[in-house]
């Protein structure tokens, strides 16, 4: 099976950068797979879990939205923030569910209150990754 390159970027740190055999990440449509050969595209990310596969081993990361760019050969994922799976508090992404509820029922417009539960539901799915 071909490799592709998987580079992981949040504002603070470079997370990943390695070859892997497939990625699933959260686009804003939902969620896609991508390996070595992909069409090229630009997409915005959504938050939710990216799943990383290597040698049959998965790792994977949460990430509050983003970017991606992909080629047939390399990912690129900036990420607004990443944090890896095994770094995630439980009591944190409780708040961060509550949070999100608070700012859906807080909506002043439709746009504001979808995007909020689309968060909400994320959150959920990150916690429901445990």
């Amino acid at each position: 099976m071909s490799k592709i390159q998987f580079d992981l970027v949040s504002p603070e740190r470079l997370l990943l950068s390695q070859q892997v055999d497939m990625v699933t990440i959260p686009g804003s449509e939902g969620y896609m797979g991508i390996m070595a050969g992909h069409m090229a595209l630009v997409s915005t990310l959504r938050a939710g879990m990216i799943d990383m596969k290597d040698n049959g081993v998965d790792t994977r990361f949460f990430i509050k939205g983003g970017f991606a760019e992909i080629n047939a050969i390399h990912i690129t994922v900036l990420a607004e923030e990443a944090i890896p799976m095994t770094e995630l508090d439980l009591a944190v992404l409780d708040q961060r569910i509550l949070d999100a509820q608070e700012d859906e029922i807080a909506a002043e417009t439709d746009a504001q209150r979808q995007k909020a539960a689309q968060l909400v539901d994320d959150l959920k799915l990150a916690r429901a990754a445990f």
